[in-house]
């Protein structure tokens, strides 16, 4: 009867538990959790160091030369309240937004969670995801989870019963037979197995004159132990998804206990985020949910969104062209080299052999460009075949020459067929004298045809860059290389063990066309003349500053020494470096600016209030700029330089 009233009145107890689970999940409509900005962490540095402590009072001067004393401001120990002694006459507006600097490539995003009280139980786990919206790409970021006393215990004692459980599998085959049983059979049966009851040596277990062990031991196994145990190990997975119905979650922020002891969570979720090109807003929303033992109670929708308004001290890089010296020479020539194949002794040009009429158009369209440029003019070409040293040298001179003419009557005709192309397209003109003229000229080059009969420089550069050729094989072929006639050169090395591999891989590759194109600038007559140019180098660590990345910019714009330099020296931090520059730089409203931001960062408030200051004065702009850098608002925050003399006095 007693475990009856017990049974009875642990039931009415869980009855009555998921009875308030459900009104308190009824009630959770009302409820949302929140996400808040924190204000701006103080970016003064500690203060125990001494030197950096900021003054109470700071002197400056307004727009017109009057001296003015600002105070730092101080709480009223009676009423809380924030007093200052005194303010600057003319007043900087705080933006209504928060704000985060990029330093170094990295923004610090600093937000608050905060969970209702009415959200929170002891048998429940709440799981809050935040994600970031960062131009249209969304990231999630590392969850927070809450976890009741209750819920914890129930996890802890799932997982004891899935250890109690992996802990019984048994490993030991032999401890899954009747031992006892079999030990008597072998004693029986294999004495000579037997004697080794008590020797640690390896013994096989297949056979002993004809029984087998191995059917003794299956014979006396107990199957049906055996089989709940193999059981257990073909079911692991299952056990432990019925024993823990809320596995630990991996990569958690926080995973902290709760009892619901009534009032609200907090928690100050930090997260540093790589800057990109053009970055200037992130957005970060928290969802999550409720669950109790695996099972879902409430979908927690997601927050308003909190949006991160990204300041880069990139924007402040200016367009400065800068120019360099160059020498520009009157003259300019180009080479290129065709593997254009020729029949076995013959000399003609035919587009239709292996890769003629890719290499044929190629040249033709270099010659295109080249007789149709604005600023060169081409005024020779040099047309050089090469025969490879296989023949008489006789008969390789000749060929060569035949080859050469033969690809000079070729690109002569095309020139002359383009260049008539271009009149009729162009028309004709009437010029002083009263005579028709081509509208637009255009002058065809001289050719040149040379020869190469054999091309042994060729294959000298080929030898000694194939990997098939041995030491001694390359001194061998350099000793031959120096006999003479070509033609007995020729026959000797065709004798030796390298000698069929020349003349069926590299004799191919030696007859190639060269073509040497000889232009000059159009309308210049001096050889030389000295120009300045864009300076390129300039312009990449210029564009490296905009897409924030300093260490490319830094190493670009080092030598330069310039504003833009001191702008990437001051996004990474180095301040020294910084300042030498900026003290040199005209006073402009962005050098002070920037001045004041490296006074902040040394601990020289005072002259940092005064450079900020200045910068107001000549450009406006940077009164809503000073919120943007940490640097600068927290002097704001605390001289009051946003509030009027007349806000202060208002209750």
């Amino acid at each position: 009867m007693k475990s009856v009233k017990w049974i009875m009145v642990l039931s009415v107890s869980m009855l009555l538990v998921g009875c308030a689970s459900q009104r308190k999940l009824a009630r959770l409509g009302a409820e949302r959790v929140d996400v808040f900005k924190k204000d701006l962490a103080d970016f003064l540095p500690d203060q125990t160091e001494g030197v950096f402590e900021p003054p109470t009072e700071i002197v400056t001067t307004d727009e017109n030369g009057k001296e003015v004393i600002l105070m730092a401001t101080r709480v009223d120990e009676e009423t809380g309240d924030t007093e200052v002694t005194d303010v600057l006459q003319a007043a900087v507006v705080t933006a209504r937004f928060q704000n985060r600097a990029e330093r170094a490539g990295k923004i610090d995003l600093e937000f608050r969670i905060r969970v209702p009280e009415s959200m929170l139980d002891k048998n429940w786990e709440i799981t809050l995801e935040p994600h970031m919206c960062m131009q249209g790409d969304v990231t999630w970021l590392d969850p927070v989870i809450i976890t009741g006393t209750s819920f914890q215990n129930r996890r802890l004692r799932g997982y004891e019963r899935y250890q109690r459980l992996v802990d019984s599998i048994v490993t030991d085959s032999l401890d899954l037979t009747w031992r006892w049983q079999l030990e008597r059979f072998i004693e029986r049966n294999i004495p000579e197995l037997y004697a080794f009851r008590s020797d640690s040596s390896y013994v096989s277990e297949t056979s002993w004159y004809g029984v087998n062990g191995v059917e003794a031991i299956r014979h006396y196994t107990n199957q049906c132990r055996r089989n709940r145990n193999q059981y257990k190990i073909d079911h692991l997975e299952d056990y432990f998804k019925s024993y823990v119905r809320s596995p630990y979650q991996e990569n958690a922020r926080l995973d902290t206990l709760l009892d619901g002891n009534g009032a609200p969570f907090l928690y100050d979720y930090a997260e540093t985020v790589d800057t990109r090109p053009k970055l200037r807003k992130i957005g970060v929303v928290v969802s999550g949910d409720i669950r109790r033992d695996g099972r879902l109670l409430y979908n927690i929708p997601p927050t308003d969104t909190l949006n991160f308004y990204v300041s880069s001290l990139s924007s402040f890089a200016k367009d400065i062209i800068r120019y360099k010296k160059e020498v520009v020479y009157r003259r300019k020539d180009e080479s290129t080299s065709r593997n254009i194949i020729f029949p076995l002794a013959k000399s003609g040009l035919y587009p239709e052999l292996g890769d003629n009429a890719r290499e044929i158009r190629i040249i033709e369209e270099t010659l295109k460009q080249l007789l149709l440029h604005d600023t060169y003019e081409l005024d020779s070409l040099v047309i050089r075949a090469n025969s490879s040293p296989d023949g008489p040298y006789r008969r390789n001179l000749e060929l060569s020459a035949q080859r050469s003419a033969s690809v000079s009557r070729h690109f002569n005709a095309f020139m002359r067929h383009l260049r008539d192309s271009v009149v009729a397209a162009q028309g004709y003109a009437v010029d002083s004298t009263g005579r028709m003229q081509a509208a637009f000229q255009v002058e065809l080059p001289k050719i040149q045809s040379h020869a190469t009969p054999e091309n042994w420089d060729g294959l000298d550069a080929l030898v000694a860059q194939d990997p098939s050729f041995t030491p001694t094989d390359r001194n061998r072929y350099a000793r031959l290389r120096k006999e003479k006639p070509e033609d007995r050169r020729d026959y000797l090395m065709s004798q030796e063990r390298f000698g069929p591999y020349i003349r069926e891989q590299l004799y191919p590759r030696l007859r190639r066309v060269d073509f040497d194109f000889h232009m000059h600038r159009r309308g210049m007559v001096k050889d030389t003349v000295e120009t300045t140019v864009p300076d390129d180098i300039y312009q990449e660590g210029l564009q490296a500053l905009r897409d924030r990345d300093y260490n490319k910019a830094i190493e670009l714009l080092a030598p330069y020494k310039d504003y833009n330099t001191a702008v990437a020296y001051l996004a990474m931090d180095r301040n020294l470096s910084a300042l030498q520059i900026l003290e040199k730089e005209p006073e402009t409203p962005a050098v002070h600016y920037m001045m004041a931001i490296l006074k902040s960062r040394m601990g020289d408030f005072q002259g940092a209030v005064n450079e900020y200051l200045e910068a107001c004065r000549g450009d406006r702009m940077y009164i809503a700029r000073g919120n943007l850098d940490p640097e600068i608002s927290v002097l704001i925050k605390r001289y009051q330089l946003h509030v009027t003399p007349e806000e202060a006095d208002m209750p």
